[in-house]
């Protein structure tokens, strides 16, 4: 973004956005151009905690919207993430649910429910955020065939593409969308602004993508071609209902 186009926008002094581009870009938000600044493509994960504290209101309106999608009485996976974590708790109302999970956190916030079953995928747990990564969860998660994955992602491509940081976790999610019959991504719309470097799928390839906002044009375009069905907040706000 240039200073000038900013200041017009916002209707303040030129000098008083340098000051805040500067501010930004002294944080490590924004990078400096000559004349402006623009947005820093990262390639590094935050910490799980920190991921726990961004867009939280979103992240559970978006976690409501995907367990209206699931039924009682069936089978789903789900893996490690702030917001599969949040689809977890809006399915503590749910009732004969079996659940298999590599997300240590999704397992104690089902525990004592009405599920029938709960199943903790078997690997080494990595401390930083209770997940179970790597070759073993991957063995075990084709052990089985649920009805429903619902799977999260670190960052969105406007051509469609499902990204994450490591491979190990993308193999487990792309274990749990192989061995399920309905595949649902969910992902708040601040991903579009982070790039990672690891392909779990494309929007093409699920069923649901459950997310806050519109997504960009291509995105859309996308998911169209693998008859994905988009479904945002946004449209619910405007319509009442769930919205392709």
């Amino acid at each position: 973004m240039e200073v000038e186009a900013l200041a017009n926008r916002f209707n303040v002094t030129s000098q008083t956005i340098r000051r805040d581009l500067g501010e930004l870009c002294d944080i490590g938000l924004a990078a400096r151009t000559h004349g402006g600044a623009r947005k820093v493509a990262s390639v590094a994960n935050r910490q799980y905690h920190e991921r726990r504290m961004l867009n939280g209101p979103e992240k559970e309106a978006i976690g409501a919207l995907a367990a209206g999608l699931i039924p009682n009485d069936c089978s789903l996976c789900l893996n490690i993430g702030t917001t599969t974590e949040q689809v977890a708790r809006a399915l503590t109302r749910h009732s004969g649910l079996v659940v298999v999970s590599n997300n240590i956190n999704i397992i104690n916030q089902l525990m004592g429910t009405r599920v029938r079953e709960l199943i903790l995928v078997g690997g080494a747990v990595r401390t930083t955020d209770g997940a179970i990564v790597g070759e073993d969860a991957v063995e075990f998660i084709s052990r089985y065939k649920v009805d429903f994955a619902v799977i999260g992602a670190s960052a969105l491509d406007t051509d469609g593409a499902i990204l994450d940081y490591d491979s190990r976790e993308v193999s487990v999610a792309r274990a749990i969308l192989r061995n399920s019959r309905t595949r649902i991504c969910v992902a708040d719309s601040s991903k579009f602004d982070r790039t990672a470097p690891v392909r779990i799928c494309n929007v093409a390839e699920l069923d649901y993508f459950v997310t806050d906002k519109r997504p960009p044009r291509g995105f859309v375009e996308a998911a169209l071609r693998g008859n994905t069905q988009i479904i945002s907040l946004e449209d619910q706000d405007e319509h009442g209902s769930l919205s392709a």
